[in-house]
């Protein structure tokens, strides 16, 4: 058996260790691989690990040894899940391994448009407060979260973590979800989409992308949003439309966004959003703390192992 690793970089450039899944089987490590080369590289492979990887149905279908694809990641659109079934190829996903990290990362990016900290750090450093006239000055309203509103569209494992925070922070905590098959804790209410947009100060996007949500920020939803509101999108950046985005945020009508994630990753020069008002850009890191990518290369191990034993476990599609 082999196990070839597509694109191992990002979830390891060199600070954590790859023993889990080498103690299961010899291992071919590629740091990325350009598409044209994934069949060569997967052609003796009953396992194949992708993170961003794709794994398209000419792909699967050139490589007919193949019985097993882990994404290194909970989104695994990257894969064509259907074609994998239809072969009977079990894939397998890592949900919850980033959580905390992405929480984490949602409150930096709501706490930078509320107090704009490296903005005001670097107007010290070029020497604005050693010639200020005053005592103090800011440039962006300086805005207090407690008392505000937080809505959150899915309330999954990260959902729920960004809820528990903002609580913390004396917030109100506004969720929608799917179906509410337990009630929610105290402090949390359940609100439609239309709901969460419309009352919200800030709003955090941790939906799954389907075609139900794709472009689920769009001229309509944007238009039910305070224009003191803060949009947060740490989940796919295609939930947005980033040029509808883009076009709110320089004429005013919402106050802010802080996005870890665009919908080409990485962007091309010249995106939309790059130039946009308020508009705080991240290169998709809220998973890489190394306590996550440790979590998620034990995880991958695991579910490799379940899948061997004949129990595969966070199967998708």
């Amino acid at each position: 058996m082999k196990i070839v690793l597509l694109d191992a970089h990002t979830a390891n450039p060199g600070d954590v260790s790859w023993s889990a899944l080498e103690a299961i089987a010899p291992c071919e490590i590629y740091p990325r691989t350009p598409l044209a080369e994934t069949v060569a590289r997967c052609a003796d492979a009953e396992i194949v690990i992708t993170n961003k990887a794709p794994l398209t149905r000419e792909i699967i279908g050139a490589l007919p040894k193949l019985k097993y694809i882990g994404v290194t990641a909970t989104g695994y659109n990257i894969v064509d899940v259907a074609a994998a079934k239809e072969r009977g190829i079990v894939v397998a996903n890592v949900p919850g391994y980033g959580s905390p990290a992405v929480a984490q990362l949602v409150f930096a990016l709501l706490l930078e448009l509320a107090n704009h900290v490296g903005h005001h750090a670097r107007t010290v450093r070029e020497g604005r407060w050693a010639e200020c006239p005053d005592f103090s000055y800011w440039d962006f309203p300086v805005v207090e979260l407690q008392g505000r509103t937080l809505g959150i569209i899915g309330y999954g494992d990260i959902g729920s973590s960004v809820a528990r925070i903002a609580l913390g922070f004396g917030m109100k905590v506004l969720a929608s979800k799917r179906e509410w098959k337990t009630p929610p804790p105290e402090g949390v209410t359940p609100a439609s989409i239309d709901e969460v947009f419309a009352q919200s100060d800030a709003i955090s996007l941790h939906c799954p992308l389907t075609d139900a949500t794709k472009h689920l920020v769009n001229e309509r939803t944007l238009g039910l949003m305070k224009s003191s509101a803060f949009l947060i999108n740490t989940g796919r950046g295609p939930l947005i439309d980033e040029e509808v985005l883009a076009k709110a945020l320089n004429e005013g009508r919402i106050a802010g966004a802080g996005l870890d994630v665009l919908s080409v990753e990485p962007p091309k020069p010249g995106h939309p959003l790059f130039t946009a008002k308020n508009c705080l850009i991240t290169p998709h890191i809220g998973w890489a703390s190394r306590e996550a990518r440790v979590r998620l290369i034990d995880a991958t191990a695991s579910n490799l192992r379940a899948f061997l034993d004949g129990k595969p476990v966070n199967v998708v599609g």
